[in-house]
């Protein structure tokens, strides 16, 4: 549902810029300003398909990969129906795709993968991440993925999305040809790993009312099968007694599709768990900017301190400098004269890092307050839903309950 709404946003939010690029080519009109990928090209991740083969270093391995299809909606309006063009990927090329998103562009709060290990799961849902349950769940996060980032207004028009898309062979090349591993900073790595989500603390409600309703559920099928067995041995009460058991029983047999569909409202909640990630990697790569314009504006005031007391001979703060001037002697004029030409330069040098350092500085924050508003947005939108929706379910659910147990009461009435 998440998914849908992703582009029925990208349908209503995306008229002008579609009337402005009228060129058919998608390669053209992705890069289109203002365009939107998911606005000129359907895309699904439509099934995933387990394989084994050798690894990097040659040993056996089983791994899934995902068929992701995609198809011109320039096509489908005129009433076209093409086969789609497809590919297979790897969870680890969605992994390189992101990464390189970020490193690219620092301001935005990229949307998040679906998790590629099971590390919260409900009872009777297994956390094996082969196990076909899990692996459905994963192919909808990794559609949910590149929805949300073909229908961004900057992440969609980067080249790398669209190959990423339609190019199987050679992508990964082309990604890495780019150079981005070498423009990520170390210390920005190192700032983000510190704040990286592991603990889903957040889902301890959650977890509790799965439990009860785990319990609840299990408790009407132990009903059942008392009110069978009994059955057995009374004679005018046994027909009533076995059409109430068979409600208890259907009720507790439907336990396992209801936490599926929890499992499905946690993966929501996972997906804005996970993006707190990349909101605090936009922050560090600010916090790591004004660091560096700080250190430069240091730099700066440093070098025109040393000119001022290599101009005057007064040295303002003590240095070993200044002990061995008082000791030998100032230095030769030439000596001095080389000294602040250099100075001067370092100066004019320095001043230049510090401008643009400062404008680095500003244009981050102005472009990451943009995106961080646009997810907000997006964020109170889905949110609401996904809360409403699961309100629903549990309503329906109570309801449910109330219909078993009118129904045994109508049993027991006719005994």
């Amino acid at each position: 549902r998440m998914a849908e709404d992703v582009k029925e946003e990208s349908v209503a939010s995306n008229d002008e810029s579609d009337r402005a690029a009228s060129d058919g080519s998608l390669s053209n009109t992705m890069l289109t300003e203002g365009s939107c990928l998911l606005r000129r090209m359907e895309i699904c991740v439509a099934e995933a398909e387990k394989r084994s083969g050798k690894n990097a270093v040659s040993m056996q391995e089983t791994y899934t990969v995902y068929l992701v299809e995609t198809r011109p909606m320039d096509a489908i309006a005129e009433g076209r129906n093409p086969p789609p063009d497809s590919l297979w990927r790897r969870y680890s090329e969605f992994e390189l795709l992101r990464n390189y998103l970020i490193v690219t562009y620092p301001y935005i709060v990229v949307p998040p993968l679906p998790e590629k290990r099971a590390e919260f799961v409900w009872h009777k849902l297994s956390a094996d991440n082969m196990d076909p349950d899990f692996v459905e769940r994963r192919r909808i996060g990794l559609e949910n993925f590149l929805l949300r980032v073909a229908s961004h207004p900057v992440l969609s028009n980067n080249e790398m999305l669209y190959q990423f898309l339609t190019k199987e062979h050679g992508w990964k090349e082309m990604v890495y040809e780019t150079g981005f591993q070498t423009k990520a900073d170390s210390r920005l790595r190192a700032l983000s790993a510190t704040f990286r989500v592991r603990n889903y603390n957040s889902f301890s409600l959650l977890q509790r009312v799965a439990d009860r309703l785990y319990a609840v559920y299990k408790v009407h099928g132990n009903y059942g099968r008392v009110f069978s067995e009994w059955s057995a041995i009374e004679k005018e009460m046994g027909d009533g007694l076995q059409s109430a058991g068979h409600h208890m029983d259907a009720y507790a047999a439907s336990v396992d599709d209801i936490l599926e569909e929890e499992e499905h409202y946690a993966d929501q909640l996972k997906e804005y768990l996970s993006y707190a990630e990349a909101l605090r990697a936009v922050c560090r790569k600010h916090e790591l900017s004004q660091f560096e314009l700080e250190m430069a504006s240091q730099d700066l005031i440093s070098k025109k301190q040393q000119r001022e007391e290599l101009a005057t001979g007064i040295v303002h703060t003590f240095s070993l400098k200044g002990m061995t001037n008082k000791l030998f002697g100032q230095e030769a004029p030439e000596q001095r004269e080389a000294k602040l030409n250099l100075l001067e330069e370092l100066i004019a040098e320095g001043e230049e890092t510090v401008k643009e350092k400062t404008a680095e500085c500003d244009e981050h924050a102005e472009k990451a307050w943009a995106d961080i508003v646009r997810f907000k947005d997006q964020k109170d939108k889905d949110l609401k839903e996904a809360f409403i929706n699961y309100a629903l379910m549990q309503i329906s659910m109570c309801k449910k309950g109330i219909q078993v147990w009118s129904n045994a009461k109508e049993c027991f009435l006719k005994m």
